[in-house]
């Protein structure tokens, strides 16, 4: 019984160190980004623009326009938008 409380014992400490090496190279990972991001500011980006493009970056085509289409048509029910031609009038 001692063996199998050994080896889980040291799984789990295996388990934890990979883990907690991981979010260390997360956190690595994430300043690199950050510090991009402020150099990407200092040359006159609008960082929070370029967040968005990075995201829609992610979105393949089709998913993209589908989620600017529903936009599109909140928007247009806010009055945020111009009806379509066509559209009956406010």
């Amino acid at each position: 019984m001692s063996d199998t409380v050994s080896f889980a014992r040291d799984q789990l400490r295996s388990i934890v160190e990979r883990v907690e090496r991981l979010e260390e190279e997360k956190k690595a990972i994430a300043d690199d980004i950050r510090e991009v991001f402020a150099e990407a500011k200092a040359n006159g980006f609008d960082t929070k623009v370029l967040r968005q493009v990075i995201r829609l970056r992610r979105q393949d085509l089709a998913e993209r326009q589908e989620q600017d289409a529903v936009r599109d048509l909140y928007l247009q029910a806010l009055g945020m938008l111009p009806e379509f031609p066509g559209g009956r009038e406010g």
